[in-house]
């Protein structure tokens, strides 16, 4: 199947992605006339992606306090300027959130770059991730099961937040071991393949001084056999989220429990396909938690 650029948005498509209501949106119209839909040859109303970037502007500019009257009076050049000066000044990750989205809408690296860069000069790296990105991927990631995006957006910026997230990673990893009681190992089981959470835990244990040994997606279960004779004391991290199925989970983890489980050695699981276990059918060394803040905490 081609995944072609969407170009047209419903009314319904701008209110997902701006956060602004139709009705708000229909008065900066017809009030403002900040911008004009068109209509297909059966005459529903449509915005193309410049009107979209102009509303996710105009958005920005009023959650900063501007009026609209005031933003209805600049042109194209002075609403960007204003946009510049705003994002310079912004003291909170969450007033950025508009801003990356444009980037996303036109696959525009620099401007993510400007965004992140200036980001970086009041806000740590785990309140950028924390803060802005999980709460941007997870609305981008409803916006793509809803068609507002496709999945060419949704790949471009996840793309450009991994390559931030592994530099941040090679920061702490350079930074001397402090912690050698247990070592953690990461990884995802085999067709599992969405390990941007994984990443990140593996980013706080080495933030934390724990010795990480990261694997990845995909990874057989019978090759963490080498690990297990070199090491005691083994944390082994993973997500559940399309693979094992859910009617698999159970036997994965008694598997898993049977080879790796002896001593000391723990299981922390966490995924959208843990939900279906309870304390009676999971042993004492596997730990399912609810969500990736939830393991942050007990790390």
């Amino acid at each position: 199947m081609v995944n072609t650029i969407k170009s047209r948005f419903s009314i319904k498509d701008v209110e997902n992605l701006s956060g602004v209501k139709a009705h708000t949106i229909r008065i900066w119209e017809k009030r403002y006339t900040l911008f004009e839909p068109k209509r297909t040859e059966t005459n529903i109303r449509y915005y193309t992606t410049t009107d979209l970037k102009k509303i996710l502007n105009v958005a920005f500019l009023v959650e900063k306090g501007m009026r609209i009257s005031k933003i209805s009076k600049l042109n194209n050049e002075e609403l960007r300027e204003s946009i510049v000066l705003e994002i310079s000044n912004s003291t909170t990750s969450n007033s950025y959130e508009n801003s990356i989205l444009l980037a996303m809408i036109n696959f525009d690296q620099f401007q993510f770059e400007t965004i992140y860069n200036t980001l970086t000069t009041e806000f740590s790296f785990r309140e950028i991730f924390n803060d802005l990105f999980i709460p941007l991927l997870n609305k981008i990631g409803l916006q793509w099961q809803s068609n507002t995006i496709t999945p060419a957006h949704e790949h471009f910026i996840s793309n450009l937040i991994y390559q931030k997230l592994h530099v941040n990673i090679e920061k702490v990893s350079q930074t001397e071991i402090a912690k050698t009681d247990k070592i953690f190992v990461l990884f995802l089981p085999m067709n599992e393949i969405h390990d941007l959470g994984l990443l990140y835990i593996q980013y706080e244990l080495n933030l934390k001084g724990y010795k990480t040994i990261y694997l990845g997606n995909s990874v057989p279960i019978e090759s963490l056999e080498s690990i297990k004779d070199l090491y005691n004391n083994i944390t082994y991290i993973s997500y559940f989220t399309i693979y094992p199925a859910i009617d698999q989970v159970e036997n994965y983890l008694g598997n898993f429990n049977d080879r790796y489980l002896q001593n000391d050695n723990e299981l922390w699981i966490l995924g959208r396909n843990t939900s279906v276990l309870t304390s009676s059918n999971t042993v004492k060394n596997i730990r399912p938690f609810k969500d990736l803040k939830s393991i942050l905490i007990t790390i």
